[in-house]
């Protein structure tokens, strides 16, 4: 039996892994929620690996909170580069693989083709700062570990923007959406089957890579397809950034080449539309249980 301590463990990345679990009959995982285990507090997790047989580490936990981590930047850093170097030194002492979900925020936004992992990082807010300090942490710790940068996630489970769509779509008849930030809405129940892959097949081909679904889309994009998809009567209006000013800048272009992940594992991954149609579907037998 492989054991696996998934951080962040209430979060919809955690919930996604715990959704296929039963696929993996050889694969046990530990969800650890911040409040089951602080991860800012070096001796809490030292104490925990030593008490428990573990070989994989899945960092899901994150400040991910973009516009709050403006005002809230000591909380962002604590969570996102301090509580990461704790858990890349304990890894490494203990000789525990990390997997780490690091971001596209850690890029500009400003090039015109896919970024690949070996593209210049400049990340212009603190979200973006403080997950790239997070990865150069393990970078400069680890031996075993991966990095997976990924963008625009979502699903059926916690609070994300397909969700919010499907929320606001019940009481407004328009909804104003950004259409010039481009990127790959990313479908977390895949992600969680990259990382299951990457446990499963033990790879040992360590380091950073790309993962988000196929396809380009802008927010605007996204949302109507949602609509669409679920046959709702909101207008979607495609507004610019400008006009929807945040206290965090996002990246205008954020979409990652995933030539790397898909060659080292073997994979191939679904077009992002394909993928919403499965979260819809989800979702809605979540919803069809719950109301039983």
């Amino acid at each position: 039996m492989v054991n696996v301590l998934v951080t962040g463990g209430n979060g919809q990345l955690a919930n996604c892994l715990d959704s296929i679990s039963n696929r993996y009959k050889n694969i046990n995982l530990i969800f650890k929620s911040s409040s089951d285990l602080d991860i800012t507090d070096y001796k809490k997790i030292q104490q925990y690996f030593s008490e428990n047989n573990l070989d994989y580490c899945v960092n899901c936990a994150a400040y991910t909170a973009v516009d709050k981590a403006e005002s809230e930047q000591e909380k962002a850093f604590a969570i996102n580069e301090k509580a990461v170097e704790n858990l890349a030194n304990i890894c490494a002492k203990s000789s525990v693989t990390l997997i780490h979900i690091s971001t596209d925020f850690v890029f500009d936004g400003q090039s015109s083709m896919a970024y690949k992992e070996t593209d210049t990082t400049y990340p212009i807010g603190v979200y973006g700062t403080s997950k790239l300090n997070g990865e150069e942490a393990i970078k400069s710790i680890c031996n075993q570990y991966f990095i997976i940068r990924t963008s625009w996630l979502y699903s059926e489970f916690q609070t994300n923007f397909m969700k919010t769509m499907l929320r606001l779509s019940e009481t407004r008849y328009e909804l104003s959406v950004v259409e010039d930030q481009i990127g790959t809405p990313t479908y977390a129940t895949d992600l969680a089957e990259v990382i299951f892959e990457i446990i499963e097949s033990k790879s040992n081909r360590y380091g950073t890579y790309h993962f988000s679904n196929e396809g380009v889309a802008s927010w605007y994009d996204f949302a109507f397809t949602i609509f669409e998809e679920e046959k709702k009567k909101t207008k979607v209006i495609p507004i610019k950034s400008k006009d929807f000013p945040t206290a965090a800048q996002r990246p205008h272009f954020s979409v990652l080449d995933k030539s790397k992940i898909k060659e080292a594992l073997k994979i191939e991954i679904p077009h992002w539309k394909a993928s919403l149609k499965k979260a819809l579907i989800n979702l809605k037998n979540i919803q069809k249980k719950h109301n039983e």
